[in-house]
């Protein structure tokens, strides 16, 4: 399932990132890594605002969607 349609405030496991090479190492680079652990903190506009390795980052719905848990 994607990120993007995670329940808010519940942690979740990244299973799998997509998207092209570019885009998977961007998301790494971010904090994202299989096995890792995300949680959505809250949504803004077409914007989710996610808590990754004690960080909070914004990422956008099509980059949400690139991250399954």
């Amino acid at each position: 399932m994607p990120l993007v349609y995670a329940e808010t405030g519940k942690e979740q496991v990244i299973k799998r990132i997509g998207g092209n090479p570019e885009v998977r190492k961007h998301l790494t680079d971010l904090g994202f890594n299989v096995g890792g652990t995300v949680s959505v903190v809250s949504s803004v506009g077409k914007n989710l605002i996610v808590k990754v390795k004690e960080s909070r980052v914004a990422v956008s719905e099509e980059l949400a969607g690139k991250i399954f848990i």
